[in-house]
Parts: structure tokens; sequence; C-alpha cells
């Protein structure tokens, strides 16, 4: 059973929105067994959107559709699908009962605009989009089916959960895989190269329902295990801990959370508690501890230490020890991951000191040095790191690796 998604809208394809949906829309039609052939962004073009359907509707079963449903003259979806399925539009009163109760208390927003969202296609069935005023859509077409759901991302979120998913599998059940396994593993320490030579055998016995696929970033080498419903559950278990063991040295996950996902569970399941004392970081390693529901039972707080008044009068980083040894050394970040630990009383501290750059760096500390520091309840570890030339690749890689040196630390 395949899929393919088409979002409409030019915000798409002049970088002025990023397509968040299509990520989030796949992994849920993966976990349903559907298996997602193609994504594809149009313009609000009548022509785009018709050359669009046609193409989806050669490959696929279900074409899951976002964006263009609203009142204004830009959103042409709704008419273009009513030409492309030779329906008219016709009120519906569930439809205009259910926009008239949301807007009851913004009567200003309730004009002949918002009148067309009531106005839906004769020869379409009508799902209720209750967070919204844009109904969701299902057309069929012989024995295929397409799907229409506004852009608004947590809009669509809802309509899949609530009513395209179950839509889907009550529709599709006969044909929907039981059996799309995707498992992932999480690697750093070693070059995408270097891993593939060290895999290249596993690779050559695996069978043809199975795939490998290696996604670097920053550091990290994700290796996931895919197998679109031609193996077993067992089978698929037994390959996963053959991979796992063959890069066991340079494992520090098992599976596909982002990596403060994974240092905020090991911290709650251990009821202890971390800080961050930030200088090149900026934050953004706080930012990524706190990102997540559920971070209040780990994660303190920050001091970020961007300027030196800051590390010698907050964090007690003796002026004398950085005139020696400068901001971006071992010393100066071992005192401020203590300082803000004993500050903040948590069990873990990180902190991060380093050259981002464009300018600043030197012969002996170019631009892209990071030192950064572990304080533990056994112990404060340093580490120095050179993480590039460009600014937000240093400070990105500068958190990814104090996240890895904490899971690191936890898994001892």
């Amino acid at each position: 059973m395949r899929a393919e998604i088409i979002t409409i809208g030019d915000e798409l394809l002049i970088g002025q929105v990023v397509d968040t949906n299509s990520a989030w829309m796949a992994q849920k039609l993966n976990e349903q067994g559907i298996e997602l052939y193609q994504i594809t962004s149009v313009h609000d073009d009548r022509e785009h959107i018709i050359a669009a359907l046609n193409e989806a509707f050669n490959r696929a079963d279900i074409v899951l559709t976002t964006g263009g449903l609203g009142p204004t003259k830009d959103d042409i979806t709704k008419h273009v699908l009513c030409e492309y399925f030779g329906a008219h539009l016709i009120e519906d009163q569930r439809v205009r009962a259910h926009i008239e109760d949301l807007y009851k208390d913004r009567p200003d927003v309730l004009n002949r605009l918002t009148a067309t969202q009531w106005l839906v296609p004769d020869n379409a069935e009508i799902l209720e989009n209750r967070v919204g005023s844009a109904p969701l859509m299902i057309f069929h077409k012989e024995d295929k089916l397409l799907a229409c759901m506004p852009g608004v991302p947590y809009e669509m979120k809802i309509a899949m959960e609530e009513q395209i998913l179950p839509y889907l599998h009550s529709s599709f059940h006969p044909f929907i895989h039981s059996s799309i396994y995707h498992r992932t593993l999480q690697v750093t320490g070693i070059a995408e190269s270097t891993l593939a030579i060290l895999l290249d055998e596993f690779e050559n016995k695996m069978p043809s329902g199975l795939h490998l696929a290696y996604l670097p970033k920053d550091g990290v080498i994700r290796l996931r295990l895919s197998s679109y419903g031609e193996l077993s559950e067992a089978e698929m278990a037994r390959y996963f801990a053959e991979l796992k063991a063959l890069v066991q040295d340079y494992l520090i996950a098992e599976t596909d959370e982002p990596l403060e996902v994974i240092v905020g569970r090991l911290l709650t399941e251990r009821h202890q508690t971390i800080a961050t004392a930030e200088s090149c970081t900026g934050g953004k390693l706080a930012s990524l501890l706190n990102k997540h529901a559920g971070s209040s039972a780990f994660y303190y707080g920050s001091v970020i230490s961007y300027d030196n008044s800051v590390k010698e009068h907050i964090l007690g980083v003796p002026a004398e020890m950085i005139e020696k040894h400068g901001v971006v050394s071992e010393e100066v970040v071992r005192v401020m991951a203590e300082s803000v630990r004993r500050l903040l009383g948590t069990d873990y501290a990180i902190a991060t000191s380093g050259i981002a750059g464009p300018t600043g760096g030197s012969e002996a500390k170019p631009v892209g040095t990071v030192w950064m520091a572990w304080a533990t309840p056994e112990g404060t570890t340093a580490e120095c790191f050179h993480l590039g030339k460009l600014r937000e690749q240093i400070t990105d890689r500068a958190c990814l690796k104090a996240l890895v040196g904490m899971i690191k630390l936890l898994n001892r």
C-alpha cells in the first residue's frame, strides 16, 4: 500500500515556510504500515496541482494533500479539486454549525469569506476539522483515495490522528502491511566511510527485503535498518542484533530519539539533574535540554557566561586564570562546569567555551576550537574539539558533542 503527499502553497517553494508537515506525516504513515513513496510541493496554481494529482494517482493508492484551503483568493485547492473530480460546491449545514460555534466569540471573523468555508464539494466525504474552519475532504478515484487537509501544522496533526489515519485503516486494512519495520542505531567516533567498510560483509549478506541507510550529521551517524513487509519481526530483530554487535564500540543509542531526549530520559530514570554554563554556544545547549515536555524533572538552568565578567563574577573563574590560559581552555571550562553545578545544586553540569568565529581565532586556537567540561559526582572531565569554521556549524556541533559526552558518562 503506497501513499504520496502533495503540499500546496507558494510559501513552501520560496522558502518562506518550511515544510514540517511531510516529515511528521511520513512517520505516522509508516507506523500504520503505509509506505510513503514520494513527497511533492507545488505552487498555488491550477495546472501545477492537477499535474501533481495525475502523477501521484499513477504511482500511489493514497494521496494526501495539505494547504490551500483558506478562504482567500490565493487558496485555490478546493476549487481545483472540484474541477478535478467533477464536483459542485454546496452548503454543508454541519460544517456551518461548527464554524459558527468555533467563532461565536469572534463575530468579526464570521464574514462573507469565512462563509465560503462551509461550501463543500458535493461528491466528497466531509470529515470534521474540530480545531479549524476548513473541513477535511475525502475523494475517491476508482479504488484509490485522496484526503485533503489544511496546511496549518497543528490542524493537520489533529486531522491525521483523529480522522484521516482511522479512515485509511478502516478503508484499506486488508491491504496495509503489518510489518513495515524501521530500527535505528546511533554511533559516533567513526567516519562514515570507515563504518561502511566495517559493515560491508553484513550488507552483502542482507536479504533483498532489508535496507541499511547511513544518516550522518555533525559526528553522529544514524544507521537505519528498514524492512517493508518482507521480513518477520523476529527476523528483523535478529539482523538488528547482529548490526548492533558490529558497531558496539561506537554505539551511543539504540533509538532514533534526539540526543537531548536520551540525556533527559537517563537522568530522569536516575532521579538526577543537570545544569549548563555556556559561552560559545550562547544558550543553545540549554534550549535543547528544556525543549521537550518533562524537562523540569532533570534540567535546572544555565549561566550564559558569554562575557568574561560573567565568568569571573558569577562563575568564579579567576581573572589571572583567564589571563594565563585564555577563556578557551581546559582550566576555565573545568571551573565553569564545577561552579554552575555547585551554584544550582545539580548532579551534573556541562560547560562550553570556544571560538565560534568568524573572527577571534589564532594560530594556537583557530576558529572552531571548543573546550568543554562535564562535572559529575565522581569528578570533572574536559576535552578539546575542533569543529569547523562556520559559526552555526560550530555551535551545533558543540552542543552535539556535549550531549554525546553526557550520554557516555551516564552509560558508564
